[in-house]
């Protein structure tokens, strides 16, 4: 185990410049995760921590030593991708203990350190079986436990729950979560997928064409994002633009609507144009709209049922509206029916 550090790393591909003074720092035993659109420049990071890449500017740090030079074999680091590259040939126990035996460790050792490896990943039993003889959701526990078998510094993971479908892959968020936390490994992973990153990381960083957005516990960056970007892109987010008419009061003006009691950004000057974060489960249905916060009124354009909560849309002067509640609610509405949602100031981000 150890830590990991990007450190105000630069790289480029041609003339295309993919990072731009990026920095990471993963301690010890931590799961980092990294989540940005196509082109972000996530997967890029994780090339230069694994060694297919070097960085233009900056250092690359495994255990507080620089990196940047040594190639991939000698990083000592597991690495599991979206293609799990498992070798058809080989059975299930054979596929685990590769790295071992690439490594010159004895028949015995491979054996108790395959099946233990099994054992951790849920798969004890299993090791005779081959590839295809395997769910999506199985191979990926292997690719883990070929990863995870030489004992590595860190673990690092290419979107790897990406081709398994949503039931599967959810579960499988779960039991990674376990494992990393089992074997005690330092763990980053990058991935598209803005409810895989914040169920998985203790820490989030969201990059945007190769610059971090924001860094931070993925409770603070999802209830809290430095930027009208990261509020669009890490789940669902109502964002309205307006203009703030009294300071004092967190009174902002928007188009047909006025919110007040707002807590603005230290320094917001009057007539500074801003965007208000509301996030669709932080609305209420009210009866009335008394109180400081923001109150908009619609017929409601659709629902639908998700499980334990239902999603639905308002129309109202700002546009369509999201709003989130739990099922039982949904028995009181109807498509058609005019409700009131209201949101008070701390349901209300700022931007």
């Amino acid at each position: 185990m150890a830590e990991l550090e990007l450190d105000r790393v630069g790289m480029s591909y041609g003339n295309t410049r993919v990072l731009h003074d990026v920095s990471l720092q993963v301690p010890d035993g931590r799961f980092h995760a990294v989540v940005g659109p196509s082109g972000s420049g996530k997967t890029s990071a994780l090339r230069l921590l694994a060694g297919f890449a070097r960085p233009d500017a900056g250092q690359v740090r495994i255990g507080g030593h620089d990196v940047g030079a040594l190639p991939p074999e000698r990083r000592d680091l597991g690495i599991v991708f979206q293609n799990y590259a498992l070798f058809p040939h080989m059975d299930i126990a054979g596929n685990v203990g590769f790295g071992l035996r690439m490594r010159g460790a004895g028949r015995a050792e491979i054996r108790r350190r395959t099946g233990e490896m099994l054992e951790l990943v849920g798969l004890g039993g299993l090791g005779a079986r081959y590839p295809d003889e395997l769910s999506g959701g199985q191979q990926q526990r292997v690719a883990l436990a070929r990863a995870l078998v030489i004992r590595p510094k860190a673990l690092l993971l290419d979107e790897p729950l990406s081709a398994l479908d949503r039931k599967i892959r959810q579960e499988m968020q779960l039991e990674l979560r376990r494992i990393q936390r089992e074997a005690g490994v330092t763990a980053v992973i990058v991935t598209h997928d803005q409810e895989e990153a914040l169920s998985l990381g203790d820490r989030l960083t969201v990059l945007d064409a190769g610059r971090v957005c924001q860094e931070g516990p993925p409770f603070e960056v999802y209830n809290h994002p430095a930027s009208v970007f990261v509020a669009g892109f890490l789940g669902n987010a109502n964002l309205f633009a307006g203009r703030v008419r009294a300071a004092a009061e967190g009174r902002v003006a928007l188009k047909d609507a006025e919110a007040v009691g707002l807590h603005l950004p230290p320094g917001t000057a009057e007539g500074a144009a801003v965007t208000l974060c509301i996030r669709p489960e932080r609305w209420r249905l009210a009866a009335d709209a008394e109180g400081p916060g923001l109150a908009l009124a619609g017929p409601i354009r659709h629902l639908h049922q998700t499980g334990e909560t239902g999603n639905g849309a308002i129309d109202t002067p700002l546009g369509p509206v999201a709003f989130t509640v739990l099922s039982p609610a949904l028995g009181d509405l109807a498509t058609g029916k005019p409700v009131t949602l209201h949101a008070t100031p701390r349901d209300i981000q700022v931007l």
